[in-house]
Protein backbone atom coordinates (compact mmCIF):
# COMPACT_ATOMS: atom_id res chain seq x y z
CA UNK A 1 0.00 0.00 0.00
CA UNK A 2 3.13 2.45 0.30
CA UNK A 3 5.25 3.87 -2.81
CA UNK A 4 7.78 4.31 -0.47
CA UNK A 5 8.82 2.77 3.38
CA UNK A 6 11.12 4.15 6.05
CA UNK A 7 13.06 6.38 6.23
CA UNK A 8 13.79 6.04 2.32
CA UNK A 9 10.19 8.18 1.45
CA UNK A 10 11.91 11.01 2.92
CA UNK A 11 12.58 14.20 0.57
CA UNK A 12 15.82 14.36 -0.58
CA UNK A 13 18.30 16.70 0.64
CA UNK A 14 18.45 18.71 -2.20
CA UNK A 15 14.63 19.11 -1.98
CA UNK A 16 14.69 19.64 1.44
CA UNK A 17 17.55 22.41 1.08
CA UNK A 18 15.76 23.70 -1.64
CA UNK A 19 12.37 23.94 0.89
CA UNK A 20 14.35 25.77 3.56
CA UNK A 21 16.42 27.98 1.58
CA UNK A 22 14.05 31.18 2.34
CA UNK A 23 13.72 30.96 6.05
CA UNK A 24 15.84 32.91 8.05
CA UNK A 25 18.34 32.27 10.24
CA UNK A 26 17.75 34.79 12.49
CA UNK A 27 17.74 33.76 16.06
CA UNK A 28 14.71 35.96 17.23
CA UNK A 29 14.47 33.45 20.19
CA UNK A 30 17.42 33.64 22.52
CA UNK A 31 15.95 30.15 24.29
CA UNK A 32 15.94 28.57 20.96
CA UNK A 33 19.58 27.03 20.95
CA UNK A 34 18.57 24.48 18.09
CA UNK A 35 16.45 25.31 15.19
CA UNK A 36 16.52 24.44 11.37
CA UNK A 37 19.83 26.36 10.91
CA UNK A 38 22.60 22.95 10.70
CA UNK A 39 19.48 20.51 9.67
CA UNK A 40 19.84 18.90 13.04
CA UNK A 41 17.93 16.00 14.93
CA UNK A 42 15.23 18.15 17.18
CA UNK A 43 14.27 21.66 17.92
CA UNK A 44 15.29 22.36 21.46
CA UNK A 45 14.29 25.55 23.65
CA UNK A 46 16.29 26.66 26.86
CA UNK A 47 13.28 26.56 29.74
CA UNK A 48 15.34 27.71 31.97
CA UNK A 49 19.52 27.44 33.44
CA UNK A 50 19.06 23.58 34.30
CA UNK A 51 16.39 22.33 31.91
CA UNK A 52 16.72 22.46 28.10
CA UNK A 53 13.12 21.08 25.96
CA UNK A 54 14.02 19.15 23.18
CA UNK A 55 10.69 18.33 20.27
CA UNK A 56 11.21 16.55 16.88
CA UNK A 57 8.50 14.18 15.12
CA UNK A 58 8.93 11.72 12.94
CA UNK A 59 7.04 9.48 10.56
CA UNK A 60 6.72 7.52 7.76
CA UNK A 61 5.30 4.98 5.52
CA UNK A 62 5.14 1.02 6.06
CA UNK A 63 8.71 -0.44 5.16
CA UNK A 64 7.71 -4.17 6.52
CA UNK A 65 4.48 -6.16 5.97
CA UNK A 66 3.62 -6.86 9.87
CA UNK A 67 1.70 -4.01 11.13
CA UNK A 68 3.38 -3.93 15.38
CA UNK A 69 6.90 -4.48 13.19
CA UNK A 70 5.83 -1.18 11.39
CA UNK A 71 4.85 0.46 14.83
CA UNK A 72 7.66 -0.61 16.23
CA UNK A 73 9.90 0.78 14.35
CA UNK A 74 8.47 4.21 13.45
CA UNK A 75 8.43 4.63 16.82
CA UNK A 76 12.50 3.60 17.65
CA UNK A 77 12.96 5.75 14.97
CA UNK A 78 11.34 9.00 16.32
CA UNK A 79 12.90 8.89 19.93
CA UNK A 80 16.44 8.80 18.65
CA UNK A 81 16.10 12.13 17.56
CA UNK A 82 16.25 13.05 21.35
CA UNK A 83 18.68 10.81 22.37
CA UNK A 84 20.72 12.00 19.68
CA UNK A 85 20.41 15.36 21.35
CA UNK A 86 22.04 14.01 24.41
CA UNK A 87 18.10 14.06 26.15
CA UNK A 88 15.76 11.47 27.63
CA UNK A 89 12.52 11.30 26.17
CA UNK A 90 9.39 12.50 28.41
CA UNK A 91 6.24 11.57 26.49
CA UNK A 92 4.89 11.26 22.91
CA UNK A 93 1.97 11.72 21.26
CA UNK A 94 0.99 9.51 17.62
CA UNK A 95 0.20 10.73 14.00
CA UNK A 96 -1.32 8.36 12.15
CA UNK A 97 -3.06 8.10 8.82
CA UNK A 98 -4.51 5.44 7.47
CA UNK A 99 -6.61 4.60 4.03
CA UNK A 100 -10.13 4.07 5.49
CA UNK A 101 -11.55 0.92 3.95
CA UNK A 102 -8.66 -0.70 2.70
CA UNK A 103 -7.03 -1.80 6.56
CA UNK A 104 -8.73 -3.44 9.17
CA UNK A 105 -9.66 -1.70 12.15
CA UNK A 106 -7.43 -4.60 14.03
CA UNK A 107 -4.41 -4.33 12.16
CA UNK A 108 -4.46 0.04 12.90
CA UNK A 109 -4.44 -0.93 16.53
CA UNK A 110 -1.66 -3.62 16.17
CA UNK A 111 0.49 -0.67 14.71
CA UNK A 112 -0.53 1.91 17.63
CA UNK A 113 0.29 -1.28 19.81
CA UNK A 114 3.85 -1.70 18.16
CA UNK A 115 4.59 1.75 18.86
CA UNK A 116 3.36 1.81 22.49
CA UNK A 117 5.16 -1.01 23.38
CA UNK A 118 8.80 0.42 22.30
CA UNK A 119 7.54 3.84 24.12
CA UNK A 120 6.97 1.61 27.46
CA UNK A 121 10.18 0.43 26.98
CA UNK A 122 11.78 3.66 26.80
CA UNK A 123 10.31 4.40 29.73
CA UNK A 124 7.52 6.86 28.19
CA UNK A 125 3.76 7.40 27.58
CA UNK A 126 1.88 7.59 24.58
CA UNK A 127 -0.23 10.43 25.53
CA UNK A 128 -2.31 11.13 22.51
CA UNK A 129 -1.93 11.60 19.03
CA UNK A 130 -4.06 12.67 15.71
CA UNK A 131 -5.30 10.42 12.91
CA UNK A 132 -6.78 11.40 9.56
CA UNK A 133 -7.76 9.60 6.29
CA UNK A 134 -4.74 8.87 3.85
CA UNK A 135 -4.23 7.15 0.60
CA UNK A 136 -1.36 5.44 2.33
CA UNK A 137 -0.64 4.13 5.61
CA UNK A 138 1.56 6.51 8.09
CA UNK A 139 2.62 6.01 11.62
CA UNK A 140 5.03 7.74 13.89
CA UNK A 141 5.70 9.90 16.81
CA UNK A 142 6.02 13.34 18.17
CA UNK A 143 8.37 13.44 20.80
CA UNK A 144 9.03 15.85 23.62
CA UNK A 145 12.49 15.26 25.99
CA UNK A 146 14.66 16.91 28.17
CA UNK A 147 18.33 17.22 29.02
CA UNK A 148 20.79 19.40 30.54
CA UNK A 149 21.93 22.74 28.79
CA UNK A 150 25.61 20.82 30.04
CA UNK A 151 24.39 17.94 27.80
CA UNK A 152 23.26 19.28 24.57
CA UNK A 153 24.59 17.57 22.06
CA UNK A 154 24.48 19.12 18.14
CA UNK A 155 25.04 17.75 14.87
CA UNK A 156 27.78 20.88 14.33
CA UNK A 157 30.26 20.78 17.37
CA UNK A 158 32.65 18.02 15.87
CA UNK A 159 36.77 19.39 16.24
CA UNK A 160 39.52 18.67 14.24
CA UNK A 161 40.90 15.39 15.17
CA UNK A 162 37.56 14.24 16.58
CA UNK A 163 37.14 10.43 16.13
CA UNK A 164 34.08 9.21 14.61
CA UNK A 165 32.02 6.42 15.76
CA UNK A 166 29.25 4.58 14.32
CA UNK A 167 27.40 2.39 16.37
CA UNK A 168 24.86 0.87 14.41
CA UNK A 169 25.73 -1.32 10.87
CA UNK A 170 24.53 -0.23 7.72
CA UNK A 171 22.54 -1.81 5.10
CA UNK A 172 19.24 -1.76 6.21
CA UNK A 173 17.97 0.17 3.05
CA UNK A 174 19.73 -2.68 1.24
CA UNK A 175 17.80 -5.09 3.21
CA UNK A 176 14.43 -3.96 2.86
CA UNK A 177 14.90 -3.88 -0.86
CA UNK A 178 15.24 -7.12 -1.21
CA UNK A 179 12.31 -7.96 1.09
CA UNK A 180 9.91 -6.27 -1.06
CA UNK A 181 11.26 -8.53 -3.78
CA UNK A 182 10.42 -11.38 -1.46
CA UNK A 183 14.74 -11.68 -1.34
CA UNK A 184 15.63 -11.73 1.92
CA UNK A 185 14.96 -14.81 4.18
CA UNK A 186 13.37 -14.95 7.77
CA UNK A 187 16.56 -15.23 9.45
CA UNK A 188 18.14 -11.87 8.12
CA UNK A 189 14.58 -10.22 8.33
CA UNK A 190 15.25 -10.97 12.18
CA UNK A 191 18.80 -9.25 11.47
CA UNK A 192 16.76 -5.89 10.37
CA UNK A 193 14.25 -5.41 12.66
CA UNK A 194 16.71 -6.30 15.37
CA UNK A 195 18.70 -3.38 13.98
CA UNK A 196 15.38 -1.07 13.50
CA UNK A 197 14.27 -1.93 17.45
CA UNK A 198 17.38 -1.09 19.33
CA UNK A 199 16.48 2.20 21.32
CA UNK A 200 19.62 4.72 21.11
CA UNK A 201 19.25 5.41 24.46
CA UNK A 202 23.17 5.38 24.88
CA UNK A 203 22.59 8.89 23.04
CA UNK A 204 21.98 10.28 26.90
CA UNK A 205 24.87 8.29 28.82
CA UNK A 206 27.25 9.37 25.58
CA UNK A 207 26.35 13.78 25.86
CA UNK A 208 27.51 12.94 29.49
CA UNK A 209 30.90 12.53 28.64
CA UNK A 210 33.12 16.00 28.00
CA UNK A 211 34.83 14.36 25.97
CA UNK A 212 31.70 13.84 23.11
CA UNK A 213 31.98 17.12 21.12
CA UNK A 214 28.34 16.42 18.13
CA UNK A 215 26.07 13.58 17.82
CA UNK A 216 23.46 12.93 14.74
CA UNK A 217 21.70 9.91 14.05
CA UNK A 218 22.05 8.01 10.59
CA UNK A 219 18.60 7.84 8.98
CA UNK A 220 17.08 8.40 5.21
CA UNK A 221 20.35 10.46 4.10
CA UNK A 222 22.95 7.36 4.95
CA UNK A 223 26.14 7.83 6.42
CA UNK A 224 27.55 10.03 3.68
CA UNK A 225 24.57 12.86 4.45
CA UNK A 226 24.42 12.55 7.09
CA UNK A 227 28.15 12.76 8.18
CA UNK A 228 28.60 15.48 5.26
CA UNK A 229 25.96 17.40 7.88
CA UNK A 230 28.45 17.23 10.49
CA UNK A 231 31.18 17.89 8.34
CA UNK A 232 29.73 21.25 6.70
CA UNK A 233 28.03 21.84 10.19
CA UNK A 234 31.77 22.14 11.86
CA UNK A 235 33.51 23.42 9.27
CA UNK A 236 35.59 20.55 8.84
CA UNK A 237 36.43 17.46 6.83
CA UNK A 238 35.22 14.01 7.44
CA UNK A 239 37.80 11.16 6.90
CA UNK A 240 35.83 8.21 5.94
CA UNK A 241 37.36 4.94 6.21
CA UNK A 242 34.59 3.16 4.18
CA UNK A 243 35.58 -0.31 4.52
CA UNK A 244 35.48 0.46 8.61
CA UNK A 245 31.70 1.13 8.20
CA UNK A 246 30.06 -2.02 10.50
CA UNK A 247 27.78 -3.29 8.15
CA UNK A 248 24.59 -5.64 8.22
CA UNK A 249 25.83 -9.13 7.82
CA UNK A 250 24.78 -9.89 4.18
CA UNK A 251 24.64 -6.15 2.72
CA UNK A 252 27.70 -6.55 0.32
CA UNK A 253 26.12 -9.57 -1.23
CA UNK A 254 22.88 -8.44 -1.67
CA UNK A 255 23.78 -4.97 -3.18
CA UNK A 256 26.18 -6.31 -5.67
CA UNK A 257 23.19 -8.51 -6.79
CA UNK A 258 21.38 -5.03 -7.15
CA UNK A 259 19.18 -4.51 -4.12
CA UNK A 260 19.54 -0.59 -4.17
CA UNK A 261 16.51 1.86 -2.90
CA UNK A 262 15.22 4.52 -5.20
CA UNK A 263 16.65 6.96 -1.99
CA UNK A 264 20.44 5.50 -2.29
CA UNK A 265 20.22 7.22 -5.80
CA UNK A 266 18.55 10.45 -4.84
CA UNK A 267 20.76 10.84 -2.19
CA UNK A 268 24.28 10.65 -4.25
CA UNK A 269 22.44 13.07 -6.81
CA UNK A 270 21.91 15.41 -3.64
CA UNK A 271 25.37 15.34 -2.10
CA UNK A 272 27.81 13.65 -4.32
CA UNK A 273 29.85 17.00 -5.74
CA UNK A 274 31.09 16.78 -1.71
CA UNK A 275 32.11 13.77 -1.53
CA UNK A 276 36.21 13.31 -2.68
CA UNK A 277 36.16 9.30 -3.75
CA UNK A 278 39.33 7.39 -4.70
CA UNK A 279 39.46 6.74 -8.39
CA UNK A 280 38.64 2.77 -8.15
CA UNK A 281 35.78 3.42 -5.43
CA UNK A 282 32.99 0.57 -6.68
CA UNK A 283 29.53 1.32 -7.37
CA UNK A 284 28.57 -1.13 -5.08
CA UNK A 285 30.47 0.31 -1.97
CA UNK A 286 29.40 4.16 -3.11
CA UNK A 287 25.25 2.44 -2.74
CA UNK A 288 26.30 1.11 1.03
CA UNK A 289 27.69 4.36 2.13
CA UNK A 290 24.50 6.41 0.85
CA UNK A 291 22.02 3.70 1.81
CA UNK A 292 18.76 5.10 3.86
CA UNK A 293 18.67 3.73 7.10
CA UNK A 294 15.71 3.35 9.46
CA UNK A 295 16.29 4.05 12.80
CA UNK A 296 19.79 3.55 12.05
CA UNK A 297 22.91 4.10 14.93
CA UNK A 298 24.43 6.97 16.51
CA UNK A 299 27.41 9.17 14.78
CA UNK A 300 29.26 10.13 17.53
CA UNK A 301 32.95 12.98 17.25
CA UNK A 302 34.86 12.22 20.25
CA UNK A 303 38.18 13.58 21.73
CA UNK A 304 40.98 10.62 20.50
CA UNK A 305 41.81 10.15 24.31
CA UNK A 306 38.00 8.74 25.11
CA UNK A 307 37.34 6.66 22.18
CA UNK A 308 38.59 3.69 23.76
CA UNK A 309 36.30 4.13 26.90
CA UNK A 310 33.58 5.20 25.03
CA UNK A 311 33.94 2.07 22.33
CA UNK A 312 33.76 0.16 25.37
CA UNK A 313 30.53 1.73 26.88
CA UNK A 314 28.66 1.72 24.01
CA UNK A 315 29.30 -1.98 23.15
CA UNK A 316 28.70 -3.16 26.70
CA UNK A 317 25.30 -1.37 25.92
CA UNK A 318 24.38 -3.76 23.72
CA UNK A 319 25.57 -2.29 20.26
CA UNK A 320 28.80 -4.84 19.40
CA UNK A 321 28.82 -3.37 15.84
CA UNK A 322 30.04 -0.13 17.15
CA UNK A 323 33.40 1.04 15.33
CA UNK A 324 35.58 3.98 14.67
CA UNK A 325 34.96 4.77 11.06
CA UNK A 326 36.97 7.73 10.36
CA UNK A 327 38.27 11.71 11.84
CA UNK A 328 37.48 15.34 11.62
CA UNK A 329 40.36 16.89 10.40
CA UNK A 330 40.79 20.51 9.32
CA UNK A 331 40.18 21.45 5.67
CA UNK A 332 37.28 22.03 3.06
CA UNK A 333 34.08 20.87 4.24
CA UNK A 334 33.23 17.49 3.06
CA UNK A 335 33.76 13.70 3.33
CA UNK A 336 37.07 12.58 1.63
CA UNK A 337 36.55 8.59 1.59
CA UNK A 338 39.83 6.55 1.94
Amino acid sequence: MAHGGGCGCKLSPAVLSSLLSNVSEAQSFKQLLVGTETGDDAAVWQVDERTCLISTIDFFTPMVDDPRDFGRIAATNALSDVYAMGGMPIFALAILGMPLGKIAPETVRQILDGGRELCRVAGIPVAGGHSIDTPEPIYGLAVNGVCAPSALRRNCEAKAGDVMILTKPVGVGIYSAAFKKEALPPADYADMLASMTMLNSIGAELAKDSGVHAMTDVTGFGVLGHGLGMARGSGLRFVLRSEAVPLLPRAIELVQQGFVTGASGRNWESYGAAVALPADYPLWRRQIMTDPQTSGGLLVACAPDRVDTLLRRVRDAGFPSTSVIGEMHVGAAGIEIV
